[in-house]
C-alpha cells in the first residue's frame, strides 16, 4: 500500500474556540516506530472531551477554572486530535508482521502506564498523541484490533470513547442482570451507548433526557424516560419506575440535578459519574451519601478489558452502532458547533476522505 509524504489533517493550533482549528492539506504523515502502524484513517468520531481539551476546561485541582488539558502535561501544539478511528494498516513498524497491511481495524486509543487489562488510560490518542483527524496515524501496533463485520468505518467509529467509558462505569459500579439502572444524558454518545451495554448484561435501564427525545431512546433500549424539564425528578422517576427502586445510576450530567439523583439512588445503592456538562461544581448532602451507604465511583475513558469488550459486543451485533451525522475533515469545527447543541441522538462522525 502506497504512503504519500504529506496528508491532510486538522490541527489544533491551542486552547480556545473553533478558530483554533486549522486545516492543512500538506501536513507530514507520522513516522512509525518499531512496534507501530500507520493506519489510514476512514472514519473518526467525535467526543465532548475533543471540545474540552480545545477549550482547556479540565481546570486543575487547586483552580477548576484553570485552562488545562485532559492528561499529565500541557499539550504540544499542534496538535490533531480525534480519538475514535476506525480504519486499515497502510504500514508496519520493524517488529510488526508485515501480513498486517491491508488489516482493518478498531483503535483503542488509551494510552496506559502499565500493562494491566484493569489498568485505566491516563491519556489518549488526540490528546497525550497525535489522533485520527486526518488521513493517517501511527498507533502501536497492540492498540489497532482487527475487525471482521460489514458495518462502515463510521460505524465503527460511533463505539470507542463512549460505549468504552460506559462499559467502564458499568463494571466498577458492578451492574448484573436485573439491576435497574438510571442513566442522564442518555441521548448522548456514552449515555445511549449505557442503555444499549445495560441491556447487553441484563440490565434494566431507565433514561433521564432533554425534552423531544424520550421516543428515541425508548426505541434505543430504555424501558422508559423522562425528561429534565419534567418537574419534581424524583417523583417523576418513581412515577416511571413505577415505585421500584433504583439500584444504580449512571451520571454523565452532573451539576444541579446531582442532589435529586442522590434522593432518587436506594440505600446501598451505586452511583457512577463520567462526566460534568451541568456543571463540574456541585453541592449535596453528604449526610445522605453516608446515612444511605451508598457507593460512588468516577470513570474516565477505560481500560483494556474494557475496550476487548465493546470490541466483541459491536462486532457480535449486541450493540449497535447510532451513527447521528456525518462531516467532511474541513468541517470539523461546525461539527463539534454541532455536537453542544445536543439536537441528536448517538454519534457524530467525521469521514476521512
Amino acid at each position: 500500500m502506497s504512503v504519500p509524504e504529506t496528508m491532510k489533517a486538522m490541527l489544533l493550533t491551542g486552547h480556545g474556540g473553533p478558530e483554533k482549528l486549522v486545516y492543512d492539506e500538506s501536513f507530514a504523515v507520522p513516522e512509525i516506530a518499531p512496534e507501530e502502524v500507520l493506519i489510514k484513517v476512514g472514519a473518526c468520531g467525535i467526543n465532548n472531551t475533543d471540545i474540552w481539551v480545545r477549550e482547556g476546561a479540565y481546570g486543575s485541582s487547586d483552580d477548576p477554572d484553570e485552562v488545562a488539558s485532559f492528561g499529565d502535561s500541557p499539550l504540544q501544539f499542534p496538535l490533531v486530535q480525534g480519538a475514535d478511528i476506525a480504519g486499515v494498516i497502510a504500514a508496519t513498524g520493524a517488529e510488526v508482521d508485515v501480513s498486517r497491511i491491508g488489516e482493518r481495524v478498531m483503535v483503542d486509543f488509551g494510552i496506559y502506564a502499565a500493562e494491566d487489562d484493569d489498568v485505566p488510560s491516563h491519556d489518549y490518542y488526540g490528546s497525550g498523541r497525535p489522533g485520527g483527524f486526518a488521513e493517517y496515524v501511527a498507533i502501536p501496533a497492540d492498540n489497532a484490533h482487527a475487525v471482521d463485520s460489514q458495518l462502515s468505518d463510521a460505524e465503527l467509529a460511533t463505539f470507542c470513547c463512549a460505549y468504552i467509558t460506559g462499559e467502564h462505569m458499568l463494571r466498577r459500579a458492578g451492574v448484573d442482570k436485573g439491576d435497574r439502572v438510571l442513566v442522564t444524558g442518555a441521548s448522548g454518545g456514552v449515555g445511549s451507548g449505557v442503555i444499549q451495554l445495560c441491556r447487553a448484561r441484563g440490565a434494566v435501564p431507565y433514561a433521564v433526557v432533554g425534552e423531544g427525545k424520550e421516543d428515541a431512546i425508548i426505541a434505543i433500549g430504555a424501558e422508559n424516560a423522562v425528561t429534565r424539564s419534567q418537574g419534581n425528578l424524583e417523583e417523576a422517576v418513581a412515577a416511571m419506575t413505577k415505585g421500584n427502586p433504583i439500584d444504580v445510576i449512571v451520571d454523565t450530567v452532573s451539576g444541579p440535578m446531582l442532589p435529586s439523583l442522590i434522593e432518587i439512588l436506594r440505600p446501598q445503592g451505586r452511583y457512577a459519574t463520567c462526566g460534568a456538562v451541568g456543571g463540574p461544581i456541585v453541592e449535596i448532602d453528604m449526610r445522605r451519601v453516608y446515612l444511605k451507604n451508598l457507593e460512588i465511583y468516577g470513570a474516565s475513558q477505560g481500560t483494556r478489558r474494557d475496550f476487548r469488550a465493546i470490541r466483541d459486543y459491536a462486532i457480535s451485533g449486541a450493540i449497535k452502532p447510532l451513527l447521528a451525522r456525518t462531516y467532511a475533515l474541513p468541517d470539523l469545527g461546525k461539527a463539534q458547533q454541532d455536537f453542544k447543541k445536543k439536537d441528536f441522538v448517538g454519534k457524530l462522525v467525521v469521514e476521512i476522505n
